[in-house]
């Protein structure tokens, strides 16, 4: 491997902030099979820093890196087509502190890692299985 020939400034490079980060759960979102988002219905998808404290401890986590991402709600095997009185809507989160940290640690594209962590969290809305998941997320890939 050769260095190039101008180095990369990277004095100013900085991560993507909240905003841009919800950007690319937009994007990746929109790129997923036109058939699977129409089946999300009204779940809402979130982007925070990282989980709530309470989310933390509920799952026994070491550290809130440890989830890039968490469905809340009732996935549709469990009834969760159906709209209850009172009942807060299926949400999404994407967790953008434990995505940035998986990203700089392994080799894929922020954008892959950002598509993965989305269809993983759609798919237990679904109750889908891992296979199914991949086989979702590689349609995804391949448009991209």
């Amino acid at each position: 491997m050769t260095a190039p020939s101008t180095p990369f400034d990277w004095a100013h490079v900085t991560p993507p902030d909240l905003d841009a980060f919800e950007a690319m759960a937009r994007t990746a979102y929109a790129a997923l099979p036109a058939e699977f988002r129409r089946l999300t219905g009204e779940v809402i998808i979130g982007v925070a820093e990282f989980p709530e404290n309470e989310v933390v401890e509920e799952m026994g986590l070491e550290s809130p890196f440890d989830l890039m991402g968490l469905f809340q709600g009732i996935g549709l095997p469990q009834g969760g087509a159906i709209a209850e009185t009172g009942r807060m809507p299926n949400r999404i989160w994407l967790y953008r502190r434990p995505i940035l940290d998986w990203w700089a640690e392994n080799g894929d594209s922020l954008g892959h890692v950002v598509t993965h962590v989305l269809v993983h969290e759609i798919g237990h809305h679904f109750g889908f299985s891992d296979d199914d998941m991949e086989a979702i997320e590689a349609a995804a890939l391949d448009e991209e």
